[in-house]
């Protein structure tokens, strides 16, 4: 299971720097091979350099990508980047200016290029790191931060070779595609082809890629799936992956068991997390009071001052077990990074000024005991 685990929660298993677990996996790869091509319908890449799950999501959502890049520049360049090396044999060696110079050579036709500019040196600079912490290319002499006063320092790299495997291969052209909506409307392609097989892997891909899987009505394709097939997909997901499969009236979970979690979870150790806990029970609280109308799959609407008001009140009940930042932090601030937290973790969607609150927001909840003044006091102290 730890084996399957990595290979879902890391980009690739790279022998070079984990030698260990990729021969461990390599080893216990027949166990789990069948899961991750079948039922997910993603592509194992195994050779002498690496070890790769292609992991495909069913559907994009806001909190995926690169999380250190920034901005769409970061992208570009990384595609540039990736195109220099492809030309570049394995371990041939090539200094910044050269790959600085193809960068601008293939981006200036859909972008202005400035490299005087010091967001645009940034966005190289991440780009650049995050090729190193990949390990698409090392740093043989200087260092990229260098950038951050100028463009006159030289950096000599070394490509490693692993650039031709970072891609995804896609079994289609997709030059004439111009955002990821394109993809996710051939996808709808493919089910009309091949329906059953690739409603198999979406509803696999969705649970075990996203923090929820919802639907609006009942007779969704892929609720009626995963409901009629309850018992065999929460066996596979347990077998190679562990948790709990909870399905409820507008949506599925997978669950981790609190004492064996992987991977990015929620709730975390962050006081974020914690202040979240603490307003979706207020909220469920005012849901079980009627003060929200549920639509048919258990999700309210309300307006952001009505949201703001909550976590106003939150603020106010249980505001002195908090840490100083949040003690001390506006309400608009904290508003800003309370939605963003519940965006990525599929509880909360804005559209205008209102907000849809998912189902997930009933579920997850938290409170503090009743002594927690008291302990927060003694802290202090």
């Amino acid at each position: 299971m730890n084996e399957a685990r990595a290979l879902l929660t890391q980009y690739w298993i790279n022998r070079a720097d984990e030698k260990e677990l990729y021969f461990m996996i390599k080893h216990e790869l027949p166990k789990f091979r069948k899961f991750f091509t079948e039922q997910l319908g993603w592509r194992l890449i195994v050779n002498e350099q690496l070890i790769k799950l292609e992991k495909v999501p069913a559907h994009a959502e806001p909190f995926m990508g690169i999380q250190a890049f920034t901005d769409m520049r970061d992208y570009c360049i990384l595609c540039s980047l990736l195109i220099f090396l492809e030309d570049r044999e394995d371990d041939e060696q090539f200094l910044l200016s050269e790959l600085v110079d193809m960068i601008t050579l293939q981006l200036k036709e859909y972008m202005e290029i400035d490299w005087t500019e010091f967001t645009q040196r940034k966005s190289l600079i991440r780009t650049l790191q995050f090729a190193e912490e990949r390990g698409l290319l090392r740093v043989y002499e200087g260092a990229s931060n260098n950038l951050t006063s100028s463009m006159n320092q030289e950096v000599l790299y070394e490509n490693t070779g692993l650039s031709r495997y970072f891609a995804t291969n896609f079994n289609r052209d997709i030059a004439s595609f111009s955002s990821y909506c394109d993809f996710e409307r051939e996808n709808i392609a493919e089910v009309d082809s091949d329906r059953g097989h690739y409603r198999i892997n979406r509803v696999y891909r969705e649970l075990v890629t996203a923090p929820a899987m919802y639907w609006t009505t009942a007779d969704d394709p892929d609720a009626v799936y995963v409901k009629n097939q309850r018992q065999w997909v929460a066996k596979n997901l347990v077998d190679y992956l562990g948790g709990v499969l909870q399905i409820h009236r507008g949506g599925a979970f997978l669950v981790m068991e609190e004492a064996d979690p992987f991977g990015v979870v929620h709730p975390n150790e962050s006081m974020l997390s914690g202040i979240v806990l603490l307003l979706c029970k207020e909220i469920r609280v005012a849901v079980a009071k009627d003060e929200f109308v549920r639509d048919l799959q258990d999700g309210i609407v309300l307006e952001k001052n009505v949201f703001m008001k909550y976590l106003s009140a939150c603020k106010e009940k249980y505001g002195e077990g908090w840490s100083k930042e949040y003690r001390e932090m506006s309400l608009n601030k904290m508003t800003i990074q309370v939605m963003e937290y519940m965006q990525q973790w599929m509880m909360l969607k804005p559209f205008g000024d209102s907000l849809f609150l998912y189902p997930a927001v009933g579920k997850f909840t938290g409170e503090y005991p009743k002594d927690f003044k008291q302990k927060a006091d003694n802290e202090d102290e």
